[in-house]
């Protein structure tokens, strides 16, 4: 029990919905690749920064965009595009702006531009609501944000608070909503001129594909992944094409990861249909970019690395399986990785389904202090199931042990 429920349902699951609130428009991480914990040396994909971009081409507007990680999730860049100077930006918190509205300023600002900033505003405090933890107020605002949104005909404000709301929805199980919510706003960028290949579009389709495997649409989910991974591969060939200033070294990246995150996205959907092979064939592609792209230490890498082993341990390869998460082991005790009581559980599940239960007991046991230091409670509930697994098996080889006196001989 306790090698198939894997660091994905210690990790995964829980964390990715705490990245969807915190990031935004983005979701899974490619951190995120991360559908693992938020860390600083994460770098997210997101389809704000896409959003961004197009902002920052346009003459005459005003854009915002969310900037930095969860921990400083009240940061945001106010850009503005003059005829004398080009962009000018300056960073904006919250109090800041409660101050400028409550003193007031003197320069002669639009209704549209007044609009914008009290949009702003809302989604900054939907945000700081996630952070605290309450959902309901981040929705409120939210729902006033994106009605201002529409009242002032703001396309870039109502894809980004409708791709917020989406990701709320998401996290709080109402997956109905979140996939009507998540096509809302594919719908306003592509009527916008968005190209169906772009990262952002791409991206909220894998959303969709992953709230369809969770609710067993299986037609739906797998025309969605194959449209994913179809998608970035064709478009990273056509980068391979281009000459090389044509294409940023950003866009490259965020290309090759989005097609990892999507093929680690298949793979774990196919795992959980038991077709093996193909999940095994997507992790290992999966595996390679985020060591080519994240490096061989970076955690998702070892997250991935974990996931392989426990495919290769489900098709009885268990000494490739343990050679993998042992792998992922010792460089997650190399570089401190916060989550290395899951790498030891999942090392301890394929150990004992080797047979080695005395070196299997002591991984879980350090497994199980770290999990308890970490306050890990899920992981500390399937550890001790992967231990009640264990000494169920021990009993067993004993029976059989004394049944059959042969046997021992």
């Amino acid at each position: 029990m306790a090698l198939p429920a894997s660091c994905r349902l210690f990790l995964t699951q829980r964390v990715c919905g705490r990245e969807l609130l915190c990031e935004g428009a983005r979701r899974f991480s490619v951190s995120s690749w991360s559908p693992c914990r938020a860390h600083a040396s994460h770098r997210p994909l997101s389809v704000v920064s896409q959003l961004s971009q197009q902002l920052s081409a346009s003459q005459g507007r005003r854009s915002f965009r969310f900037c930095g990680n969860a921990g400083n999730a009240m940061c945001w860049t106010e850009q503005s595009r003059t005829g004398r100077s080009g962009y000018q930006q300056r960073g904006v918190a919250l109090w800041s702006a409660l101050a400028f509205s409550i003193f007031g300023s003197t320069d002669e600002r639009t209704e549209a531009q007044k609009t914008e900033d009290e949009i702003i505003l809302l989604l900054k405090k939907a945000k700081y609501s996630m952070m605290l933890g309450e959902l309901d107020a981040a929705n409120v605002f939210l729902h006033k944000a994106v009605r201002l949104a529409h009242q002032s005909h703001n396309n870039d404000a109502i894809i980004y608070t409708y791709s917020l709301m989406a990701n709320l929805a998401f996290v709080q199980g109402q997956l109905d909503n979140a996939e009507k919510l998540f096509k809302a706003a594919m719908s306003f960028m592509l009527s916008g001129g968005t190209p169906q290949d772009d990262n952002a579009v791409i991206e909220m389709s894998l959303k969709l594909a992953s709230i369809y495997a969770t609710q067993n649409k299986n037609e739906l989910a797998e025309h969605g992944f194959q449209f994913c991974t179809e998608s970035l591969e064709a478009k990273i060939e056509k980068h391979k094409e281009l000459p090389p200033d044509t294409v940023s070294e950003e866009e490259r990246k965020d290309t090759r990861l989005l097609l990892g995150l999507s093929l680690d996205s298949r793979a774990r959907y196919l795992a959980a249909s038991h077709r093996l092979s193909g999940a095994c064939r997507d992790y290992r592609h999966a595996l390679q970019i985020c060591q080519e792209e994240q490096g061989e230490s970076h955690p998702q890498t070892l997250v991935l690395m974990s996931d392989l082993a426990t495919v290769l341990d489900l098709q009885g390869k268990h000494d490739e399986a343990l050679a993998q998460v042992k792998k992922a082991v010792e460089l997650g005790q190399a570089a401190g990785h916060p989550d290395l009581h899951v790498l030891l559980g999942n090392m301890a599940g394929i150990l004992m389904h080797k047979g080695e239960f005395e070196e299997s007991i002591k991984l879980y046991e350090e497994a199980l202090t770290l999990a308890r230091t970490a306050g890990d409670m899920e992981a500390v509930e399937q550890l001790e199931e992967g231990l009640k697994e264990l000494n169920r098996r021990k009993e067993e080889q004993n029976r059989s042990t004394t049944d059959d006196p042969a046997a021992e001989e």
